[in-house]
């Protein structure tokens, strides 16, 4: 298995490489959004050509955007989430309304140098009482809107904010340390079939099990390419972009994230990302500001 990864090498310099049994493989383009300039065919092409084997010795994993990429997401696209939205919501149909229509919620998460990655922190809100991990299979998209790779998305929420109002959502979405995107980029080429893919999410507190749930991307509402091309209507990637296509896994109203918690996610053929949880932004500005990429 190999993956296409955005490192800081033992210098500091941010490159991209593919990561397989045999090593780090540096591959020649300056940075993320320069590869998913280009076309799929060429990405694969590149990845085939990669160097020879570097020494990880010193190396850390970046989250795999850069640049003027960023995150969106799609709601409501499994039962198990539009039955979750309606539980916490005063407003149930608006969410029975969108599961069953031509047109997929969409919603802007996060600039790229808000994203974090494995083993940095996630953020509950300080003004929620009730805040959830959401799994997620994420499109690595190019800036034309080709799906060159997967990753595991966690699209952390605030149910009670969300439930209060609908129209509340970017308050329960997008905040400082809601958005984790897992290093590793399976490339889209080694995925048969996306549509087939186990996924895995468990919370550890004081480290036991206190909540653990499975789906399969088979349950998925809506097609990957049907997303992509409504995120495209008259909208602009020119340097790549994530969506993240929806939960089938959601805590129940009684289960939600505590600081100190440790989010666990697994997707079949794709990857994991691990996320100990915060209270507030704090903590996670102080790992977005020591970063060694800095601000993209």
């Amino acid at each position: 298995m190999s993956h296409l990864v955005r490192f800081a090498d033992g210098t500091g310099t941010v490159r991209i490489g593919l990561l397989a049994d045999d090593g780090l493989r540096p591959l020649a383009v300056a940075s993320m959004s320069d590869l998913l300039r280009r076309p799929l065919a060429e990405i694969r092409e590149l990845a085939g050509a990669a160097g020879e084997p570097e020494p990880t010795d010193g190396v850390r994993l970046l989250p795999p955007l850069d640049g003027r990429m960023e995150v969106w997401a799609a709601g409501v696209t499994y039962l198990r989430s539009e039955e979750a939205r309606r539980e916490e919501s005063a407003d149930e149909d608006v969410y029975a309304r969108v599961y069953r229509a031509e047109r997929p919620e969409l919603f802007f998460k996060s600039s790229a140098w808000r994203v974090v990655t494995d083993d940095e922190p996630i953020a509950v809100r300080a003004d929620s009482a009730n805040n959830v991990p959401e799994p997620e299979l994420g499109l690595l998209l190019t800036g034309t809107g080709e799906i060159a790779g997967y990753v595991v998305v966690d699209d952390v929420s605030s149910r009670s904010i969300e439930g209060e109002n609908p129209l509340y959502l970017p308050q329960a979405k997008i905040y400082t340390g809601s958005c984790a995107v897992s290093a590793r980029v399976r490339p889209a080429w080694e995925v048969p079939d996306p549509l087939a893919l186990d996924l895995r999410m468990r919370i550890l507190r004081d480290g036991h099990e206190v909540f653990a749930g499975e789906a399969s991307t088979a349950q998925l509402n809506r097609e990957p390419a049907g997303l992509v091309e409504y995120l495209w209507r008259d909208n602009d990637f020119p340097d790549g972009a994530v969506l993240s296509t929806g939960t089938s896994v959601v805590p129940g109203l009684d289960q939600g994230l505590r600081p100190g918690d440790v989010v666990e996610i697994e997707i079949g053929e794709v990857g994991s990302l691990r996320s100990p949880v915060v209270l507030g932004a704090d903590e996670v500005r102080r790992v977005l500001a020591a970063r060694t990429d800095g601000p993209n």
